[in-house]
């Protein structure tokens, strides 16, 4: 009796095991839409970005500025970080390394961590970092053992991005553009400035809501 007892408590126990264990479905394989220009994720983007929120196994990342110095109005864009989405956390790639050209004009050219070369056709050809501290900023900031989303206002920037890290070492398996804000129109909003109703009333720049990585580089390193 009692070693039926015990055969029948594992079995239960094994087959509970499974359903306590489970956790999010695995993310699909990075995989880039051929339609579109900035290399935007073919399965997770702005249309489907809703359905992979609040996961431990992902860092979200907004790329943008709060305020860009470039002209985005002039494409129909927003040079004003006017919202992002729940969960993700602002780290401008600006500040991060070299611009590729912009199709816009005032586009920002101060302190970076690394200088970047680019190719002709958009990839690396040199990374140099401007600071000790360069790399370590990078890898707290984009973990390298979990999946990374990245997001911005037209796929640029996440473009940058990620071309970056992965010239740095990082895993291309766990990097994704997920693409332009711009185009949300998702459920998870997170608005940064508020246009009051008055046209007469100054606007309201929530900058406070933002998790936002700050890179005090006066305080960094300089390489030799």
């Amino acid at each position: 009796m009692k070693r039926t007892f015990l055969l029948t408590a594992a079995l239960v126990i094994a087959l509970l095991l499974p359903a306590c264990q489970s956790g999010p479905a695995p993310l699909p394989a990075p995989e880039t839409d051929p339609a579109s220009q900035f290399g935007v994720d073919l399965n997770i983007n702005m249309t489907t970005i809703d359905g992979f929120l609040g996961r431990d196994d992902v860092a979200y990342r907004d790329v943008r500025m709060l305020f860009d110095p470039a002209d985005y109005a002039a494409i129909g864009g927003d040079a004003d970080l006017s919202r992002t989405i729940e969960g993700f956390k602002i780290v401008p790639y600006p500040y991060l390394g070299t611009l590729q050209a912009l199709p816009v004009a005032g586009a920002y050219e101060g302190k970076t961590l690394f200088d970047v070369q680019w190719n002709a056709d958009g990839s690396v050809a040199s990374a140099s970092p401007n600071y000790q501290e360069s790399l370590r900023i990078l890898e707290e900031l984009f973990p390298k053992d979990r999946a990374v989303f990245l997001m911005c206002g037209g796929g640029g920037y996440a473009g940058m991005t990620k071309t970056l890290l992965l010239h740095l070492g990082w895993e291309e398996t766990l990097l994704y553009n997920i693409g332009a804000n711009w185009e949300y129109d998702g459920a998870h909003d997170l608005e940064l400035i508020v246009y009051p109703e008055n046209a007469a009333d100054d606007n309201i720049y929530a900058t406070w809501r933002a998790d936002y990585a700050y890179i005090d580089f006066d305080r960094l390193h300089p390489e030799e």
